[in-house]
């Protein structure tokens, strides 16, 4: 056969490295697509911050630096 060979060694190689390229660019295109994803640390902080205004402890100033602070 012909695919017996010391070429064999290699093609599983950039096999599996285009497999691995492949599923780091389909992690990227659902990491940067998903609303939960990178931003979902600063709706949480956003929400935090939009209860404590509600609730009396921060007042209107304090409010807007530190949303302005967050985006």
């Amino acid at each position: 056969m012909m695919w017996q060979g010391p070429m064999m060694g290699w093609m599983w190689s950039w096999s599996l490295l285009g497999l691995v390229v492949l599923g780091a660019l389909v992690w990227l295109v659902f990491r940067l697509t998903d609303p939960t994803g990178a931003g979902h640390a600063s709706s949480a902080a956003r929400r935090i911050l939009d209860e404590r205004y509600a609730r009396g402890e921060i007042d209107e100033e304090e409010y807007h630096r530190r949303r302005t602070g967050l985006a």
